[in-house]
């Protein structure tokens, strides 16, 4: 019991002196490298399983006593690691996320395609629980996509966040003075309503980022101009509808979706297949979401805190399925 309060207590100290030199590290995080390990299989080549858990950013969240970098970097090290490895015959992504912010979205739909291109390895998604609006951008440069049965998807479209405050700043008497240099330059501030001008302007934002959804869509998917019509729509499917709508090309399961991989790619059943993790995990398998860059499966994207600055309730353009990220 006396050793254990010790330790406890030199925990603490070293979290208070967290400022001095030497740096005490108790857990591995994004400075760490990957390292390859196999989960199943004995022959190669080798299928690459890479997690897509959690919120689309670029930035890292930071923790307590380690930092967990954005899914963007994350990805595109794995990606630039399997450039390298000849090797590598096929890549899963699995993919659990109700999405993120349009541009870390876009840059990692990007960087799929570019590997595809690149490399000519052939790519399987599969979506676990929500693989919504930026989670399914993401899977369009698969050659094929399985949804797992209880999987939501779909949710193709743009929504632009504008958090308010003015309504409080008012009950409490602040306000604040702008000075600008032209009448939009403060378009979107959360100190005023907005005019009717400033809302055209910003809709119509939003409807030229859907439609660059849309037309990725379109690009990459067979659907029927019936069911681009359904899909416009922004409403999420579960699995068996999405398949119908040409969403996804088959109802599975993760194995399912690396046998596909296997299959396409015209490699062995018994093909190694691997993960790049920065912490080696006894008893690993296809399912262990253990050092992903999110802890949870659908993360809060916006975060609004109360405490601290105003500024902090910021605006943006989400690829997004705000139910699952809690807005």
């Amino acid at each position: 019991m006396k050793k254990r309060l010790w330790l406890l207590l030199a925990l603490g100290f070293f979290l208070i002196q967290g400022c001095v030199s030497p740096q005490i590290r108790m857990f591995t995080d994004s400075t760490d490298p990957f390292k390859e390990f196999t989960l199943e299989g004995s022959q190669t080549p080798k299928v690459l399983l890479i997690q897509a858990n959690g919120q689309i950013a670029e930035g890292p969240s930071q923790g307590l006593l380690r930092d967990r970098p954005g899914m963007v970097p994350d990805i595109v090290s794995q990606l630039r690691l399997a450039e390298k490895d000849d090797d590598i015959g096929a890549v899963v992504i699995k993919i659990n996320s109700p999405g993120g912010t349009v541009t870390a979205s876009d840059v990692l739909y990007h960087e799929l395609n570019a590997f595809k291109e690149k490399t000519g390895v052939k790519m399987v998604a599969v979506f676990m629980g929500v693989a919504a609006s930026g989670g399914y951008y993401i899977a369009l440069p698969a050659d094929r996509i399985v949804a797992h049965p209880t999987t939501i998807t779909g949710s193709v479209g743009v929504i632009f966040l504008q958090p308010k405050v003015e309504g409080l700043m008012e009950k409490i008497g602040v306000g604040v003075d702008v000075s600008k240099s032209g009448d939009q330059k403060d378009m979107g501030s959360p100190f005023r309503p907005s005019t009717e001008e400033e809302a055209r302007l910003l809709q119509d934002l939003t409807d030229q980022l859907g439609q660059r959804f849309i037309d990725l869509v379109t690009r990459h998917r067979q659907v029927s101009p019936e069911a681009l019509a359904e899909i416009s729509t922004a409403r999420i499917f579960l699995a068996e509808e999405a398949r119908q709508l040409g969403l996804v090309d088959r109802i599975g399961y993760v194995d399912d979706a690396i046998q596909s991989a296997k299959t396409l790619a015209g490699l062995p059943d018994d093909a190694r297949v691997v993960i790049y993790r920065r912490d080696k995990f006894p008893d690993d398998t296809i399912y262990n979401t253990a050092g992903t860059t999110s802890s949870s499966n659908e993360p809060d994207l916006v975060h609004i805190e109360l405490p601290g600055s105003i500024g902090e309730l910021s605006s943006g353009f989400f690829y997004i399925w705000p139910p699952a990220a809690g807005l």
